[in-house]
């Protein structure tokens, strides 16, 4: 996965937005304000995913030294996936959905039903 693959999947979920909040290099992910993942532009090297603690452990542990603790996140909520690795696209974007759902399950209702409606509306 490259980092316009990355970049289109993120975005085509409902709510989702991009931004630069810490430099010009950091890209982020939110829903309704929320990052649910984050890269560098520039070398794409890795990205970072918001992770159920107990799965976050289990995915380090099956993919040592490619899924790593949230470089500069919460280690208990975040991994860091390196890139350059042999993890199907597939998988990574599991990932990525996963991390999608989670931030919104933890968004107030009112929050959740304005992506609904917006879900409605595509």
């Amino acid at each position: 996965m490259n980092i316009e693959e990355f970049r289109n999947f993120c975005l085509s979920f409902p709510g989702a937005e991009e931004e630069l909040p810490f430099d010009d290099n950091t890209l982020v992910f939110k829903v309704m304000g929320k990052m649910f993942a984050l890269c560098d532009i520039d070398e794409f090297e890795s990205i970072n995913l918001k992770c159920i603690p107990q799965k976050a452990i289990e995915l380090r542990e099956a993919f040592p030294n490619v899924v790593i603790p949230g470089y500069h996140m919460n280690k208990k909520h975040w991994n860091t996936i390196e890139m350059n690795s042999n993890i199907p696209d597939s998988l990574i974007e599991e990932w990525i959905s996963e991390s999608y759902q989670l931030v919104v399950q933890n968004l107030p209702v009112y929050k959740q039903k304005q992506i609904k409606t917006e879900c409605k509306k595509q």
